[in-house]
Parts: C-alpha cells; structure tokens; sequence
C-alpha cells in the first residue's frame, strides 16, 4: 500500500515492525497449537520535491513503488513524501547518503560540478528521446557510478523529454537572442552557456521558479513543454523556441545501510526494480505528458513558437561547442577517466538506442 502523505512533516520515524501471533492455548488433545509468525514488514521513506500531481509522481514514482509493494507480497511499502516535505530539491542527494531519507529523486544538475561524468548527459543536442535514452544513459552510467555516488545505492537515472527555452517575451531562435537576458538554466551546464552567449544566468530548482518570474528575477526559463502548465508558469511564458534543445538528468538514489540491511530476499526485489528497462518506464509516461503540453502551448492564443533556420540551428550548435571542452577538462582532471572513452562509450549506447541527436 501506499500513502501520498501531506503536511509539514519535519521528519520522519522510520518503522520495522514484526508481528507475531500468540499461541493459541492447547487444543482439545492437550496439543500446542503452530505459531503463525507474519515476516517483518518495511516501510521505506521517497522524498522528492516535485507536486504530488506531477506526471513524473503519477507515471512513474507511483506505479514503480506500488510494483515493489507487490513483489514483496506486502513487506515492503514505499510512502511517498512530495513537495520538498523533508528537504529542500538541491539536498536530497545528501539526504540519501546521510539517511535522512531512505529513497530520493535528484536532479544531478542542480549540483554543478559534482557528477562531472553524469553531467556529459546534460549536454545541448545529444539526446533525442528521452525513453530509449534513459535505458542507455542507466547502461553507461553503471561503469561510472560507483566512483561518482559512492554513499549511495543508485537505482535509476532517467531524463525527461528534451526540453527548450520559454520567455515573456521574443524573439527567441538564436543565439544572440539571449544576450542581455535573465535566464534560469536547467542545470549547471547551461549555466556556462548562457554566460558564454552575454545573458544572465540564475540557477534555481524547478519548485522556485514561478516566484523568480513574480520577482522579475528572470525572463526566460528552460524547462520541457507540459512543465510550464505542471508549475503555472503558461500564463507569463508565451514565447517560446521549437528544437529539442537541452537534456537533464534525474536519478533515483536509496541510502545504501538502509538496503544492505535489507532481508535479501527484499534485497533482491529492490534490484529487480532497478534495471534500465525500469529507467525507460520510469521516463515513458512523464514524456508522454510532456508531448501533450507542446500541443496546449501550441495552440493557445497568445502563444508564440519560434522554429529556427538550419543557419540558426548550426549556430546554436556552434555555440555549444566549448562546453563539450570545458566538461573533457573537467572529467580528466577531476576524475582520471579519459574524456574521449566516456564520449565514446555514451554515445554508441545513444545510438544503438536510437537516441544520439543528429
């Protein structure tokens, strides 16, 4: 069973519980009776700061914890926190690792710099489908994670359907058309691009960002098409550009105590449930949403789409280029893996998935 619990909870009593029957008094022979002992039944805390309505928490969270429910007949539940309830978004890799939660959702870009090898997956115009790619990435990720999220127990890493930039107003289709901006990245890597092409960058986690648009704190926002109506933000942002422009990355993570302390048997299901085939069904249903909001925004008056030019695209591209340095940089002095393997080795994966962007 599961149970979307609201209210501000502070924190939170984890519970192992164990029941067993009393023996029954000695039957009509003078016989002892069996005792029936019930397993011990685990309740496993997810904390996430997203809606308790969002698509990613109605196709995904949801159905995969009902799934482990199941498989252990009942031994373990899976409650879910939302809305920030037990940390702020930018903390819960460390409420993972520390065991302030048992079970987290991060977004690995709102941490800039410390998951230089996860972060490749964040660059502009590498991935076109978020569902045969989030298979790949968990598949190519494996290598890496341990030396990255030592700590922790990762069990999926997903992304949402490549997403664009919105703004209150245009025009909105090239490169130059940031100059000057505020502008509020999806993650740490488009941080260095919008410096780099003279606007305004303003890192905030995606909860923040309809009160940064009330502060005037910014002007243009990169999210996916559905999350502007998911966070209230198609109202203000009605100008917006058509190309598949950035990838984030999600994840995932359990306190890695708290599953080695597991009975293996519920060891084994929580392993079951993290699998790339769980990574590309856990991005499936949220993609889907994220299709259907392109076609609101589309069609509402008001709206305003901007498709760029073949000559805009390959500016665009150019104007990425010197992240795709700056991460071989890091990864070599920061890691000791070698930058070109990594590459490589993603995208073959990408594109055995169908998913490298062209």
């Amino acid at each position: 069973m599961i149970r979307d619990l609201a209210g501000g909870l502070a924190a939170l009593a984890f519970a192992v519980t164990a029941t067993a029957a009393a023996p029954d008094r000695a039957g009509a022979q003078g016989l002892p009776q069996p005792i029936n002992i019930a397993k011990p039944r685990v309740e496993l805390a997810l904390s996430h700061w997203l809606p308790a309505d969002h698509p990613l928490v109605t196709h995904g969270f949801t159905p995969w914890a009902r799934a482990i429910e199941r498989a252990s007949g009942g031994r373990l539940e899976v409650a879910l926190y939302p809305a920030q309830q037990l940390g702020r978004a930018a903390e819960h890799y460390d409420m993972a690792r520390e065991g302030s939660a048992d079970i987290v959702f991060i977004n690995q870009g709102y941490s800039p710099g410390r998951f230089p090898l996860l972060s490749l997956t964040e660059m502009p115009m590498l991935v076109s489908d978020a569902v045969t790619g989030s298979k790949a990435i968990q598949q190519w990720y494996a290598e890496y994670a341990p030396q990255e999220m030592a700590g922790v127990y990762p069990c999926l890493v997903f992304q949402h359907d490549p997403g664009t930039l919105h703004a209150m107003s245009g025009p909105l289709s090239a490169p130059e058309d940031l100059k000057g901006r505020s502008v509020r990245p999806a993650n740490g890597t488009m941080v260095e691009l919008i410096r780099d092409l003279g606007g305004e960058a303003v890192l905030a986690p995606a909860p923040e960002m309809q009160a940064m648009l009330e502060q005037g704190a910014v002007e243009v926002i990169a999210a996916p098409w559905d999350s502007l109506v998911t966070f209230g933000l198609d109202r203000t942002l009605t100008h917006h550009l058509d190309m598949p422009f950035y990838s984030s990355t999600f994840a995932i993570l359990m306190n890695a105590a708290r599953i080695e302390a597991l009975a293996p048997e519920d060891r084994a299901i929580i392993d079951r449930h993290c699998t790339p085939e769980a990574s590309e069904r856990m991005a499936a249903g949220w993609v889907a949403e994220e299709h259907k909001g392109r076609a609101v925004l589309e069609g509402r008056p008001g709206h305003v789409t901007y498709r760029p030019s073949p000559k805009e695209i390959d500016a665009w591209k150019a104007a990425t280029a010197p992240l795709m340095a700056g991460w071989r940089r890091n990864v070599a002095n920061q890691t000791g893996v070698d930058p070109d393997v990594a590459l490589a080795g993603l995208e073959r994966r990408l594109e055995a998935a169908g998913a490298l962007y062209e």
